[in-house]
Formats: C-alpha cells, sequence, structure tokens
C-alpha cells in the first residue's frame, strides 16, 4: 500500500477506530464520518472505499465522555498487518484514561507498527506518546496540552501551531475537530484531490484548513501559563499593538524591569521571546479584524502595528501558510 492516489485497492481500505471508556465523542465520529463521505464518493466511482469499524480492547458497549454509548468489536478480531489506518481519538480525560489504560498502551505498541499508518486525535496523541510511537518525531495534540506533552515527553518535538502533522506513517492532529482536517488529508492522500473535495463540499468544511492551528486567543494561551506576573502587560500589549515601539526596553519598563532581565524571565515563563510574543499578539488583532471588519488591508496593518500591508503579509504566511487577503476570503463573517 501506498499514499499514491493513482494506485487503487481491489478490495476496501479497512479503518480501525480505538474506542475506550471517556473517549471523546467527535475526536471519535469526526473522522469517521469523513470517511463515511468518502466511501459514498468513492462507491459512485465504481471503486472501493473504506470499511470503517469501531474497536476496543474487549468489544461491547463504550460510554464517551460525552455520556453516548458506541458498540465496539474485539481487537482480537483483527489481524493488523492488514489493516490500513488505526485511529486513536482523544478524551476530555486523557490523565485518567493514560493512568488506567497500561493494556491499551501495550496494544499499541505492539500493534500498530503493522498497519500501514497511525493517527491520532487530539489527546489521542497522549497515547501514541505513551507506547513509544512518537520519540524523535514532531507532533501535534489540543493547544491546551502542548506544553503538558512537551515536558512529559521531552523527546517529543510538539508543534503549538500545526493543525496536524505526518511523520512517515505516524499522524497526529490538534484539538477536536481537528482530526476532521486529518481525516480529509488521510482521504486526499489515497484517493486524490477530486475525491477530497467532494467530501469537503458534503461535510460543508475546508478541504486544507486555511492558516495554522486558528483555535485559540494568544492572550487566553498565555494566562493558562505560570505568567502571571506578565498578566497586566499582556492586557496593556492587547491594547496597544498600534504602537511603533514595542521592543524590549518599553516592555520591560513596563513591567519595572531591567531588559535583560525581563527578556530572561519573560521567555522562562511562557516559553517565548518578547518579540515573537508581540509579533503573535499583532497576528491574532490582526485575524480578527479580518474575521469581524470591514477596514481595508493597509488599514488593518497600520492599526496592529505591522506598519504596513507587506510585513502583515509575510507574518501572514509565516505563520498561516495564507496572506491576509485570502485568510479574509475564508473566515470574513
Amino acid at each position: 500500500m501506498t499514499d499514491n492516489p493513482d494506485f487503487m485497492p481491489t478490495t476496501p481500505r479497512s479503518v480501525l477506530f480505538i474506542a475506550y471508556p471517556q473517549v471523546g465523542l467527535l475526536d471519535l465520529t469526526g473522522p469517521q464520518t469523513v470517511f463515511w463521505a468518502a466511501n459514498k464518493a468513492m462507491h459512485a466511482r465504481d471503486l472501493p472505499g473504506y470499511q470503517r469499524i469501531t474497536v476496543s480492547l474487549t468489544g461491547g458497549q463504550m460510554q464517551s465522555a460525552e455520556g453516548l454509548v458506541v458498540d465496539t468489536l474485539p481487537l482480537s478480531d483483527f489481524a493488523l498487518d492488514a489493516v490500513d489506518t488505526l485511529v486513536v481519538p482523544g478524551s476530555p480525560h486523557i490523565e485518567q484514561v493514560v493512568a488506567e489504560s497500561a493494556e491499551l498502551i501495550r496494544w499499541i505498541a505492539d500493534h500498530a507498527p503493522l498497519a500501514r499508518r497511525t493517527a491520532s486525535v487530539c489527546s489521542g496523541t497522549f497515547l501514541l506518546a505513551e507506547a513509544g510511537l512518537l520519540d524523535g518525531k514532531r507532533a501535534a495534540t489540543h493547544w491546551a496540552m502542548c506544553e503538558r506533552l512537551g515536558t512529559r515527553f521531552p523527546s517529543i518535538e510538539v508543534d503549538n501551531d500545526a493543525i496536524f502533522v505526518q511523520q512517515g506513517s505516524v499522524w497526529t492532529s490538534a484539538g477536536v475537530s481537528a482530526g476532521i482536517d486529518l481525516a480529509l488529508s488521510l482521504v486526499e492522500a489515497d484517493c486524490g484531490r477530486e475525491v477530497a473535495m467532494q467530501v469537503a463540499r458534503e461535510l460543508v468544511v475546508f478541504l486544507k484548513r486555511p492558516g495554522g492551528q486558528a483555535q485559540f486567543s494568544e492572550l487566553l494561551q498565555a494566562q493558562t501559563r505560570d505568567a502571571a506576573v506578565f498578566d497586566e502587560l499582556h492586557r496593556w500589549l492587547a491594547d496597544n499593538l498600534g504602537l511603533a515601539n514595542l521592543g524590549v526596553e518599553v516592555l520591560a519598563e513596563r513591567c519595572h524591569m531591567s531588559p535583560r532581565n525581563f527578556s530572561r524571565l519573560y521567555k522562562q515563563k511562557t516559553g517565548r521571546s518578547p518579540a515573537k510574543a508581540v509579533e503573535l499578539f499583532r497576528l491574532e488583532a490582526a485575524r480578527r479584524l479580518l474575521e469581524d471588519s470591514e477596514r481595508n488591508i493597509e488599514q488593518i496593518a497600520r492599526q496592529c502595528g505591522f506598519g504596513d500591508e507587506e510585513r502583515m503579509r509575510s507574518t501572514f504566511q509565516r505563520h498561516l501558510a495564507i496572506s491576509p487577503r485570502d485568510y479574509r476570503r475564508h473566515f470574513s463573517r
């Protein structure tokens, strides 16, 4: 099997979705729906699609974190070397799940490498990490769990911005709905862009979500860290992004600290340099204005402190891989 859409198997690709007590419902059903829609598109072309199977260690009914119950088949019924894709959803109670799932984690460690590819959704990344599948690899997870993932597994390069990450045969995705983005990309790799576009249209989603993981507030993320000493500074920053000079000296003075001490402590507490923080605050402010206001691009660039449209465009391309104009076209209300 390959990820070449020109190669079409003669039988349906089998996709196993692992369920367990307290599994996240959308983590599980979002990718399932993508593969279901892909089946419709493939069958209309008289081509084999996907065999979608929900499994668990023991089989039987599994209650999701949201309270709905799903029926599962036991994993022992399936030979993993005949499985195309293994999908490991996350859970809002992932720490409890990890603590109570030693047998499942061992199974993933032993059997996941036999499948053609393995994918995790949201905090399901922790289960792959515990199984050793992400050692030395880059990975994504829900933005609120990125720091926890990096601390617990220092060998993993945690990508705070990616919607999903592919590292060889292992794919990881960000928070909850990003599992839909990941599944669409898997379908595109298997079946080609035309089929993936048809699925995206049916589900009324983007084939490739423009930009990076634009699912969180930079200010909110800063407040979730051990950085209370900078809360007032962050609020001031959000209100004063249009100022031409927001260098280290200015920010340090706001905190009544020397520039050197401020830079050191800020990086220690927030995980990024002051200059990078200012850039990301400006990027978020520009995104919101592009979504909600009718100001033109040049006005937004000046209001957010970029100075001119070209500098803002460069920042958008670097962080989100999309231009401000295209961002507005996709997301403007």
